[in-house]
């Protein structure tokens, strides 16, 4: 007879834990009430749940993200695997900066929540539940995101839906599990490898701007930024990686600013495939002024190892390093065979 897993179930509030308010939805379960509703589920495994915040995700920011990487690493060796509650909104960056901080985790730590609260007839709550449950019983490590039949890996995870039950999308990687009348499907080839013991480097930054650009947008915007003290900067540029440089010149201030020692990563605005800025003249201008290409990196990917990248150093050069450097699956340096 198999032996149950031991599961650590951390809370942080989220839809999945609300409750109405004369403000509308707002936090208001916790551990106790979530436990009332895995009756059901919990005879499969041996589940601690453990409160440790009761946040709206919209107010999970880096501070939090910090506290819930503590509280994973502190337990990581007491449980088979962890899996945490969290609001949708903001769930991909928490993934993706966990991805990170916490680097060779021998454990799953399976994040989910909910687009209707647990008390809501209708709610996803219990199965995304399951879901979550059943990969963090695989032992399989590595940080995911469970959600509506998919478990995704944690810095390939994008938030794509405000309503729909299937709000979230694995983008440019494979899923790495699918869930059907077959049980758990894991796809063995979209697992990261581990390379050694568990990594933990909590520092972050949180000077860090993501700016979408537009057309006409002026290019004193970043002086702007330079005079409020961001430390690094995404820009989600054009299709494949395009800025103006005609009558509103961005490159001029591109230059400065990484010669500041500021670095700037480019990124695209479309969701599928990779910015490519040696394509078009537009790109290559870019290139030369020493910005950083983020290739097929989500924007959530991308503004959070910048974050983390920045907290371990604030050399341009070392931080640049680490954006040529694939840490969690969050990036494919290598162009594609067609390309």
């Amino acid at each position: 007879m198999d032996t149950k897993k031991s599961i650590l179930i951390l809370t942080t509030g989220g839809t999945i834990a609300s409750l109405s308010s004369s403000e509308g939805l707002a936090p208001g379960l916790n551990g106790s009430d979530l436990g009332g509703y895995l009756a059901g589920i919990s005879e499969n495994y041996l589940i601690t749940i453990k409160d440790i915040l009761n946040l709206d995700s919209s107010n999970i920011q880096p501070e939090e993200w910090m506290f819930i990487a503590k509280s994973i690493y502190d337990n990581h060796n007491s449980y088979d695997g962890i899996v945490v509650t969290h609001g949708t909104d903001t769930m991909a960056y928490t993934t993706s900066v966990l991805s990170f901080m916490l680097k060779n985790l021998p454990i799953p730590v399976v994040f989910t929540g909910s687009q209707l609260p647990l008390t809501h007839p209708l709610t996803d709550a219990i199965d995304n539940l399951r879901y979550a449950l059943a990969m963090a019983a695989t032992g399989i490590p590595g940080i995911y995101l469970a959600f509506h039949r998919k478990v995704i890996l944690g810095c390939r995870a994008v938030k794509v839906r405000t309503t729909g039950f299937d709000a979230f999308e694995s983008v440019n990687y494979p899923l790495v599990a699918t869930i059907d009348a077959n049980g758990l499907n894991i796809n063995t080839n979209a697992i990261q490898p581990i390379t050694g013991k568990v990594v933990y480097k909590e520092n972050l930054c949180n000077d860090v701007f993501l700016i979408k650009l537009t057309p006409g947008l002026n290019p004193e915007i970043f002086d702007m930024l330079v005079e409020m003290n961001y430390k690094g900067i995404v820009i989600e540029a054009f299709g494949s990686g395009g800025l103006h440089f005609v009558n509103r010149n961005l490159m001029e201030k591109l230059k400065k600013l990484v010669d500041a020692g500021i670095p700037i990563v480019v990124s695209s605005q479309c969701l599928y495939e990779r910015s490519d800025l040696s394509i078009y003249q537009a790109g290559q201008l870019a290139l030369k002024q020493g910005v950083i290409p983020a290739y097929d990196m989500t924007t959530e990917a991308a503004v959070t190892k910048l974050i983390w990248a920045l907290g371990q150093s604030n050399d341009e050069e070392e931080v640049r390093k680490m954006f040529q450097t694939n840490y969690a699956g969050e990036i494919n340096l290598n162009k594609p065979a067609h390309a």
